[in-house]
């Protein structure tokens, strides 16, 4: 049986999606919001049930990533640069958790931040 929902992304606090919200549903695309108003009611709450999870229909999900690809935002480096792939020079990065340990599930926001390159899927740590 096929999902009836497609995942785009998650995002920390619900202001962050609404921009692209916006922009998928100016293209005719519906889009569901889950636990945005948890997280309204509860904003510290975000990193524990994993933030504001964009979703589509299914069969809107080609078009909604083609979509999102283009006016996503990319990681920043401290100096407000965009990270850079080591392995493909691609500067299509994002934060990357891993959330294996018990301690990092319960505390994420102390797991040293990686990135994941969304051109060739290679993690790295910043330098």
């Amino acid at each position: 049986m096929e999902e009836k929902f497609y995942q785009i992304s998650s995002f920390e606090y619900a202001a962050d999606v609404q921009i692209i919200k916006s922009k998928l549903e100016s293209e005719g695309i519906p889009v569901f919001l889950r636990d945005e108003n948890t997280l309204n009611a509860d904003p510290l709450i975000s990193n524990a049930i994993g933030g504001v999870k964009l979703q589509v229909y299914s069969k809107d999900k080609d078009r909604a990533i083609e979509i999102y690809n283009e006016i996503r935002a990319y990681a920043l480096d401290e100096d407000g640069n965009p990270v850079i792939c080591p392995n493909c020079r691609a500067a299509k990065s994002e934060a990357y958790y891993e959330r294996k340990s018990l301690f990092h599930k319960l505390f994420p926001f102390l797991e040293p931040r990686k990135y994941k390159c969304l051109h060739c899927g290679i993690i790295t740590k910043p330098e």
